[in-house]
């Protein structure tokens, strides 16, 4: 739309601009974004459908004046700034940090406490990012919803809210979902038990194990913008048939709302089925790729297992200003893999 239609637009309703007759084309548009981080995901795709899926394939992208912003604003408003922290950021995203080979596809790198403080237990992450658990329930909302526990991958999520949840006091309640196939020839052909013991990634599991005072994740877009995929919710009381919750991210941090079961459809696996579920996970834990685009003010990162995708450690590292602010769980050597594609990074 030209400039002077847009101008135009403040003072006519949306009838009276499809009406018009409006000159199309000069429209400015804003790309933000970093390509240090993780890149579109492509179920099963390789290097090549990864960067092609980027903005940087794009025939548009010859025509984008590239605006650099330089500061790393995290850091820049942490109350202990250290200007050595968001310098090894940048470095570590674009594949310069102390480099073990000439494979820029996955270098091995060593972290130090420079970019955080380096642990070798599980139990003492925990520990650094959620003291006192016993007391879980006399914490505010503000105090759960600034910390978090990063991994790359969904098991080791899995199993560090399994722990947390087993260390926090109360009864817990279980809810368990009713599947079905989605094309009714297959009823023959898997059972009931077998549905229930899948757990695709994106789905709430058949046995949902929740107790009051802990925080939940969204799975699905219920209410936009409030209630969207990856909002984080604290558990305020657990009904037969719904969850009343408080919202914890976003912009109705505080709120009060109700969480319904509704019914989630997979397509990741051969046998497409239908889970009538809450469409929520324990979410003391989160993966990195969640966690993209948020700021804690405590983060714990989980590196027993490696990074698998382009940019995952440097979002990790990057949610916090401070390297005081920052646990991570490194029991090889202190050695870790840092996936950069340089071709994205690129001008």
């Amino acid at each position: 739309m030209s400039h002077r239609a847009h101008v135009e637009a403040v003072d006519r309703t949306l009838k009276d601009l499809r009406n018009s007759d409006v000159v199309m084309g000069g429209a400015t548009f804003v790309f933000a974004g970093d390509f240090r981080q993780t890149l579109p995901v492509i179920t099963k795709g390789t290097r090549a459908d990864i960067v092609t899926a980027c903005l940087k394939s794009s025939y548009l992208w010859s025509s984008v004046k590239i605006l650099s912003l330089r500061t790393n604003m995290r850091a820049h408003l942490s109350d202990n700034y250290d200007a050595d922290f968001p310098y090894q950021l940048r470095k570590l995203g674009e594949g310069k940090i102390n480099c073990s080979n000439n494979n820029d596809t996955s270098d091995y790198i060593k972290l130090d406490n420079r970019l955080g403080h380096i642990l070798d237990r599980l139990e003492d992450l925990i520990d650094a990012i959620y003291p006192d658990l016993e007391n879980l329930l006399d914490r505010d909302y503000n105090w759960l919803s600034s910390r978090a526990i990063l991994s790359p991958r969904n098991d080791t999520v899995d199993e560090i809210n399994e722990l947390i949840l087993e260390k926090i006091p109360g009864q817990v309640k279980h809810y368990r979902s009713i599947d079905t196939v989605c094309n009714s020839e297959d009823i023959v052909h898997f059972s009931q038990e077998f549905l229930n013991s899948l757990n695709p990634s994106g789905l709430p599991p058949h046995d949902l194990v929740l107790k009051v005072g802990i925080p939940i994740m969204l799975l699905r877009n219920l209410s936009p913008p409030t209630m969207c995929n990856g909002t984080r919710l604290l558990i305020k009381e657990l009904r037969e048939n719904i969850i009343v919750a408080t919202i914890l991210t976003g912009s109705a941090i505080g709120q009060l709302t109700y969480i319904p079961r509704i019914s989630i459809i997979s397509t990741e696996l051969p046998i497409p089925f239908e889970r009538l579920q809450y469409p929520v996970k324990i979410s003391f834990a989160l993966t990195i790729n969640k966690a993209q685009g948020q700021t804690f003010s405590l983060v714990g990162i989980d590196l027993r297992k490696q990074c698998f995708s382009h940019g995952q450690l440097y979002v990790s590292l990057s949610r916090v200003g401070s390297s005081e602010r920052q646990y991570i769980l490194l029991p090889d050597n202190n050695t870790t893999s840092n996936i950069v594609y340089q071709e994205v990074l690129s001008s």
